[in-house]
């Protein structure tokens, strides 16, 4: 199996983080950005994109915060894609850092799928 690359993005997003968590915690959230099907049972999230469905396994969750996905072809693998929210103490400033993993040859593609869907999301929540 190759090595993957581990990447992470920054996405600054305008909304509040309680809002922003059901859309990247819930199969229902997550369906009006991240694919056209949201499944989930128990630990388990179908994704389902124009006919074909992937499975990822809930690896772990923090309320309000973040939660973290590992696709079932990467079992017994340390990788996973994740997605937190992050809010400057300060200037309460909201963010969603993106961490994923992919082939060398595919991070600038993973990158740019993260873009597109970050921004349907953005979108979505009125935060262009």
């Amino acid at each position: 199996m190759d090595n993957k690359i581990k990447y992470e993005m920054e996405f600054p997003i305008q909304a509040s983080p309680g809002l922003l968590y059901q859309y990247i915690s819930t199969p229902s959230g997550m369906q009006e950005w991240y694919a056209d099907n949201v499944n989930s049972r128990g630990k388990f999230f179908n994704f389902i994109w124009e006919g074909s469905e992937e499975v990822a396994k809930l690896i772990s969750k923090k309320k309000g915060e973040s939660i973290r996905l590992q696709w079932e072809d990467d079992e017994d693998t340390d990788y996973y894609f994740e997605m937190r929210i992050q809010l400057d103490a300060i200037t309460k400033d909201v963010s969603i850092m993106v961490t994923d993993f992919a082939e060398e040859d595919e991070v600038e593609e993973g990158k740019m799928l993260w873009e597109n869907m970050i921004s349907e999301l953005k979108h979505l929540l009125g935060s262009v």
